[in-house]
């Protein structure tokens, strides 16, 4: 029976909860009783998580399983599940359990509402630092100042998307991807339900402050080019500054005797504007970097091998066309 509802689960080095992520799944879609398939995609992990899923994949055929070369990152994991998902509804949930499977089935009712995108917002983050708690809310209120549409606040990747809009958002091949933001720039009728986070099951978060600033970057640089216009109002800034400090030396010099020899003020002011422009470029550089990117024209991402996926004969052709489109 085809599935009504497809669980996508990314998976890095998740060895520690995959069990107990899959056994609640399993208990919570079983007990909803509609057709349902989970599948896992496997970014590149390095310790068990792929054996263990490839275990329950020959135990439970609403398991399905897709496994990359390497890893490609969190957000194209995502992207690989929604184009493997095969159900009307699909939901994307991190394995470590911090967002509770029982709000899927809240977000299903919505669906049933009529709505077609319903995403989850935190109003408690349990188990979370506070530096985490204040960069993640600074984060998402710059993202909504910089960008001409509606990010909605503290949410994650945690929501249901309608088939229609799982089907656009495949048509969107961009590499550096933030994908909770290309959720809400292809619009279409959009709710929340609310609920609050819970401390991490077991192992580590996947993302240390190296991974937040880069997830940030890609936000930003992906819908917004705000960053570029502030970087010539601080460049004209500069200037105009630099000239009226010129005009006050040369006043000084010419007509009062307050001028002292030496080297000191320029130096300094030498080092902080060149500080800046390099700020500046770097900040370019970051645009001309996802140009780059995109114009290399690579695959999204290698699947070394996908289980499950088997059921008839057409699907499995789709499959393998899928394959040969990534790889190519």
């Amino acid at each position: 029976m085809r599935a009504k509802y497809s669980i996508i689960v990314p998976m890095y080095n998740e060895q520690e909860v995959i069990h107990h992520t899959y056994a609640k799944l399993k208990e919570v879609m079983d007990g909803y009783g509609e057709p349902y398939e989970l599948v896992f995609v496997n970014d590149g992990s390095r310790d068990q998580t792929i054996e263990i899923v490839e275990a329950i994949c020959q135990e439970d055929n609403h398991v399905k399983l897709v496994n990359f070369s390497r890893n490609f990152g969190h957000q194209i994991a995502i992207t690989a599940g929604m184009d493997y998902a095969q159900g009307e509804a699909i939901i994307i949930i991190d394995a470590d359990l911090q967002d509770p499977p029982e709000v899927m089935l809240e977000m299903i009712e919505k669906w049933k509402e009529g709505y077609e995108v319903v995403y989850g917002k935190r109003l408690k983050r349990k188990g979370e630092s506070a530096f985490k708690k204040i960069t993640a809310m600074l984060f998402y209120r710059t993202m909504r100042s910089m960008t001409n549409f509606d990010i909605p606040m503290d949410t994650g990747d945690f929501r249901l998307i309608d088939r229609k809009v799982c089907d656009v958002l495949r048509g969107l091949k961009e590499k550096n991807r933030f994908v909770r933001g290309l959720v809400s720039w292809v619009g279409f009728r959009q709710t929340m339900v609310e609920y609050v986070r819970e401390e991490r099951f077991a192992g580590e978060t996947k993302y240390p402050l190296k991974k937040m600033i880069s997830f940030a970057l890609d936000g930003i640089t992906s819908f917004s080019y705000k960053p570029l216009k502030i970087a010539t109002y601080i460049g004209f800034a500069l200037s105009a500054s630099s000239f009226v400090y010129l005009l006050v030396v040369l006043c000084q010099r010419l007509f009062t005797s307050t001028t002292q020899p030496g080297w000191t003020t320029i130096v300094a002011i030498n080092l902080l504007f060149n500080g800046i422009i390099l700020m500046l470029l770097g900040l370019i550089g970051e645009y001309i970097g996802r140009i780059y990117d995109e114009s290399k024209n690579r695959p999204l991402y290698i699947v070394r091998e996908a289980r499950g996926f088997t059921e008839d004969k057409d699907q499995e052709d789709k499959l393998k066309e899928k394959e040969r489109e990534y790889v190519h």
